[in-house]
């Protein structure tokens, strides 16, 4: 009888452990897919909401923006909010079947990251950074482009670098090579640029802030960073995959802008907005910012008249392109 009652103690213990505020059964479950770039802010915004909100716990769940729009559409996996690193990922697979609107809430720009001892790096500059990638005892890495915005984008970077240089050929030369080094998302290239597996990456500016890597920037001309260039970014494009086996639709280059939006059917509706407005708003922004980011203040909408009247506080007026 002694050790059948430490064995119920025992039981009751571990129960009660799990069931407690913020972190296993009890209270409410938020729940965020968002792209891999996102993984160091939504952490942050994440741990900051859950400690002004007691009894919350957020999830989240991070991949290339492509295959996490799927998720919901495809996999039908429950979601209360989605963030993708391109606004066209929101636009296009998610509104109007699986949401209602989209707010566009941050920046971000296409650079070459790298390490002190990756080759060549002590003379890796804007005027020969082409001519260094395609050294052949150079490795570089990319995002797979049928699976992540930074893929495709690096795509648009490359193609736009062949017109800026006037090098023909030199996009095809630059997504040629070391193709077995593509990864499912942007951040999967940290690892390998950290052991050194790879010699430079083409990633995004906040992520190689968050994990201490150099950096090139890139002519505004080539690292999708200016809407006043949106219609010189307009002129390459790439076909993703579509909505049926053997489909492709097509994406057309523009300046990087972040989105999101709150599923129509999030099982937790009204917290997700409550999440949603905390992102956009000033301490929302400082978070952002400091993970390497720029937010957009105000944020800016597709359709401002569809956004919900407790987030039209942080909304320019005018729609977004």
């Amino acid at each position: 009888m002694r050790r059948i009652l430490l064995v119920m103690a025992a039981v009751s213990f571990l129960f009660s452990a799990c069931s407690g505020n913020g972190s296993g059964g009890g209270g409410k479950k938020l729940i965020i897919f968002h792209a891999g770039s996102l993984s160091v802010p939504v952490k942050e915004l994440s741990e900051a909401f859950m400690k002004d909100n007691p009894g919350v716990t957020v999830l989240t769940e991070a991949a290339g923006s492509l295959h996490t729009a799927r998720k919901i559409t495809e996999l039908g996996k429950p979601c209360d909010i989605m963030l993708s690193a391109d606004h066209f990922v929101v636009s296009s697979m998610l509104v109007p079947d699986y949401a209602s609107w989209n707010i566009h809430f941050a920046t971000n720009e296409i650079v070459i990251a790298y390490r002190t001892e990756s080759k060549y790096s002590s003379v890796f500059r804007e005027d020969n950074w082409a001519d260094i990638l395609l050294k052949d005892d150079i490795i570089m890495g990319r995002a797979d482009p049928d699976a992540d915005p930074c893929g495709y984008r690096t795509v648009f970077a490359a193609k736009l670098a062949e017109e800026y240089y006037d090098r023909p050929g030199l996009a095809d030369s630059l997504l040629a090579k070391n193709t077995e080094y593509i990864r499912p998302k942007e951040v999967d290239l940290v690892a390998l640029v950290s052991a050194g597996v790879i010699d430079y990456m083409f990633q995004y500016k906040s992520v190689a802030i968050q994990h201490g890597f150099k950096f090139l920037e890139l002519p505004d001309g080539i690292n999708l960073s200016s809407p006043l260039m949106a219609d010189s970014y307009a002129a390459v494009s790439y076909m993703i995959p579509g909505d049926a086996p053997g489909i492709r639709t097509e994406v057309q280059g523009d300046y990087i802008s972040y989105s999101g939006t709150v599923l129509d059917r999030a099982p937790q509706k009204e917290l997700a907005l409550k999440f949603f407005g905390f992102m956009l708003s000033e301490e929302g922004a400082g978070i952002i910012r400091r993970c390497g980011q720029d937010p957009l203040i105000p944020a800016v909408a597709d359709d401002p008249d569809a956004v919900p009247a407790s987030l039209r506080k942080y909304m320019a007026a005018v729609k977004a392109k």
